[in-house]
């Protein structure tokens, strides 16, 4: 069997503060190509996990991520994303961070150490067998996320994991483990780098995968987005037009009336 590369291993660059922009930028983005086809080799795997988040959200569930540092913080990105893009309420997919939120801005020192702390955060959301859990952890050694999804496990809620160490903790707790092989990071160990990538790509995959299973996607547009800013509201106008072959003040007015890109195309579409 050969030598698994992983994201702690040494970089296989070396003096680089030696090499001039060109170089380190030319080297990171010969880097970066290979994470999308890392990613390619994980589909099966990020199918099955999307299966089972589909069928609890279906069925009334949360989709919990929780994670520490950079892995948390891609966590509480993605699911802050999701209530306006796709109008979903926010207590549907919900992100969380060792140390809490004021981890998010500044490393909070020694809290992904705590094996407890991870499932008194989640227990805050009485959470239950209807929800299903992902720890995210690029290493796979977080004993804030390992904790949690052990505890989750002892109480019947599903659990997966998004990881880039084949067989770390972290993928042999989780019941739906993804674990995405980028190999060596540029800068030897910042795992914010590839392994964060990787993270935020599969990611992407499951929440969005997610809501078009769940009926928030029309065609290819957002249909339930929030209106939040012009900037959407205009976009909700060219989504009616399109749909509708109307001119931009007829949907316009729809959009006024309605408040809602779905809800003004099926007022006219029954």
């Amino acid at each position: 069997m050969s030598f698994i590369k992983t994201t702690e291993e040494n970089s296989k660059y070396n003096h680089l503060e030696k090499m001039s922009i060109s170089e380190i930028i030319t080297n990171i983005n010969s880097e970066d190509k290979t994470i999308p086809l890392a990613v390619e080799k994980s589909i099966p795997e990020i199918e099955a996990l999307i299966d089972r988040v589909v069928i609890k959200l279906q069925n009334g569930g949360r989709l919990f991520y929780i994670g520490a540092g950079t892995s948390g913080r891609l966590g509480i990105l993605d699911a802050s994303e999701c209530p306006p893009t796709f109008g979903v309420p926010h207590e549907l997919v919900l992100g969380l961070i060792a140390g809490g939120d004021k981890a998010i801005r500044k490393a909070v020192e020694n809290a992904e150490d705590s094996t407890s702390q991870g499932w008194k955060d989640l227990e805050k959301y009485n959470i239950s067998s209807n929800d299903f859990v992902i720890g995210i952890a690029a290493s796979g050694t977080t004993p804030y996320v390992i904790g949690a999804l052990s505890n989750c496990n002892d109480k019947n809620i599903e659990t997966g994991c998004i990881t880039c160490n084949f067989g770390s903790p972290l993928a042999l707790t989780a019941k739906y483990p993804i674990v995405v092989m980028v190999g060596p990071e540029f800068v030897t160990g910042s795992s914010r780098m590839k392994a964060g990538t990787a993270q935020k790509l599969v990611l992407n995959m499951i929440s969005t995968t997610t809501m078009i299973q769940l009926g928030k996607v029309k065609g290819n547009k957002m249909v339930d987005m929030k209106l939040s800013n012009n900037k959407l509201v205009n976009r909700g106008i060219k989504m009616i037009m399109s749909e509708l072959s109307i001119s931009e003040n007829e949907a316009n007015q729809l959009l006024l009336k309605y408040g809602n890109v779905r809800k003004a195309i099926n007022s006219i579409i029954k």
